[in-house]
């Protein structure tokens, strides 16, 4: 027998993943930790979306846009670590308070 996770408790998951998202986008310095932090964001979102159309089980809209959503993340993913590379090699480091006091 399956049992049913309430909606409740998956949204107070979500609301924590994205608060801790935004704590990690707000508060870490180094490149990389706010990267992750941002994915932790987008997984929030995909979590509400599958979440909340589980209840049309008929309509897969839910689904399908978390899929497109972590398609675009993996996109954004590689593209900022691409940027995070090069500025690190001009700069020698990865902490963004140390990038934006410098000047090319």
């Amino acid at each position: 027998m399956i049992t049913q996770i309430p909606l409740e408790h998956i949204l107070l998951l979500s609301a924590a993943l994205f608060a801790i998202g935004v704590l990690a986008v707000i508060s870490k310095r180094h490149a990389v930790m706010v990267l992750m932090g941002i994915e932790l964001i987008f997984n929030a979102a995909n979590l509400n979306l599958v979440a909340f159309s589980r209840h049309d089980p008929q309509l897969m809209q839910g689904q399908l846009f978390s899929l497109f959503v972590i398609l675009v993340a993996a996109a954004e993913a590689a593209v900022a670590l691409a940027i995070v590379l090069r500025v690190y090699q001009h700069f020698k480091t990865a902490n963004l308070n140390q990038v934006a006091s410098k000047e090319g």
